[in-house]
């Protein structure tokens, strides 16, 4: 029996975890549960689940899911980044599913690193400001840092049982997002309602309009650098709009390894939780005869320069990609605000990575890291107010 802790309950994520757990009533158990603002769902978990902690972001939502639960039924709660810490960290945890949105899950998935508990990865931006921090600790303590991303899980699949010396380069798979085929006249009328509008996945807000931009596949590249200790030369990019094949390894005899499943993010949430083993699923069985045809081309960087950018912070390293991360926080939020358009994402962020100290260190503490992620916020945020709306 392997007991969970999940960051991000009520996210997409967390929900499908939550299936995967209805699955397997037998091998795995929800010991803690944290949420951000959906007190309703959350107290349908809590009252399906039966966890022994259960955490959220502030103490107006804490009142609210108590007055959404019986009498009686209220596990031990708390607040805010310790209730995080606090999940991640519970003696009767084996598993942490990081699956909370942006940065704030970063202390906590370093804390439950620290202390010895595995670590199911579904937030890139914890790699991305923080990978060798987090590598290092994991190293030091023989914890496991098992990817959720479906291509980053793919990638873990066609490595198992390979010498990591043979691989010639990692190919990610991007479905290249709703405007796949736009030009850049039609990009730059785009609507956040159109962004939102992914062909694929049913993601959050942020993510989907990284999608979009293909800065979500940036800190991907970021991302797998970290987990499969690649350089960025040896990371490729390929959009795949069918989103079938997932992702692949090429190895240094020429031969390609790919990993093909239908596009449901309980698949990677499983194999992340099962791991080593490989348990029968709850997803539908991906119909290989009736695939049709598969298109693969290389990205536009010139129309999506945000892939661009993220390959640069990471061959720059230091703070770059800390900066990348945090002026792409703000930029997203001013798109979907309606502040500014779709090609002021890219403009914010190459701002803000010019501007980064180029002879600054990569962090090599938290407080290091939430220093430059501070200081490129507000760099971003004023960045941001200079500009036109349209």
């Amino acid at each position: 029996m392997k007991r969970l802790a999940i960051l991000g309950s009520t996210g997409s994520i967390g929900r499908s975890a939550l299936e995967v757990v209805e699955a397997h009533p037998d091998r795995l158990a929800v010991v803690t549960l944290v949420a951000g603002k959906n007190a309703a769902i959350l107290a349908e978990q809590v009252a399906r689940y039966r966890p022994s902690f259960v955490g959220v972001a502030s103490s107006a939502v804490l009142d609210d899911l108590k007055r959404r639960l019986p009498v009686g039924a209220c596990p031990e709660m708390a607040v805010g980044a310790e209730a995080l810490i606090a999940a991640a960290t519970h003696p009767d945890v084996d598993v942490v599913l990081c699956a909370s949105s942006g940065t704030a899950g970063l202390e906590a998935a370093l804390a439950a690193i620290d202390a010895g508990k595995a670590l199911a990865l579904a937030n890139k931006e914890v790699l991305v400001m923080a990978g060798a921090l987090m590598v290092d600790t994991a190293r030091r303590r023989g914890v496991s840092i098992l990817p959720v991303d479906s291509e980053h899980s793919a990638i873990h699949q066609c490595l198992h049982g390979q010498s990591t010396g043979d691989v010639r380069r990692l190919i990610l798979t991007a479905s290249g997002g709703p405007f796949r085929l736009l030009d850049r006249a039609a990009l730059a009328r785009v609507t956040p309602e159109d962004a939102l509008q992914h062909p694929t996945w049913r993601m959050g807000r942020k993510i989907t309009i990284d999608s979009a931009t293909l800065m979500n596949k940036g800190l991907e590249v970021i991302e797998a650098h970290w987990l499969f200790g690649m350089s960025a030369g040896a990371i490729d990019v390929v959009v795949h709009p069918q989103s079938v094949v997932h992702s692949m390894v090429e190895f240094c005899d020429g031969s390609i390894l790919a990993q093909l499943g239908a596009p449901d993010m309980r698949l990677p949430i499983q194999y992340a939780l099962s791991y080593p083993e490989r348990w029968t699923t709850p997803a539908a069985p991906l119909d290989v005869a009736r695939l049709g045809t598969l298109e693969f081309s290389p990205p536009d960087l010139d129309r999506f320069p945000c892939l661009r950018l993220a390959y640069a912070a990471l061959e720059r390293g230091g703070v770059w990609p800390v900066v990348l991360n945090a002026a792409n926080e703000v930029a997203v939020d001013g798109f979907l605000s309606g502040r500014v358009p779709f090609g002021a994402i890219a403009f914010v962020i190459e701002r803000a990575l010019e501007a980064a100290d180029a002879a600054a260190t990569a962090p090599r503490t938290l407080a290091e890291v939430r220093a430059a992620h501070t200081w490129a916020r507000a760099f971003s945020t004023e960045t941001l107010r200079t500009l036109p709306s349209s």
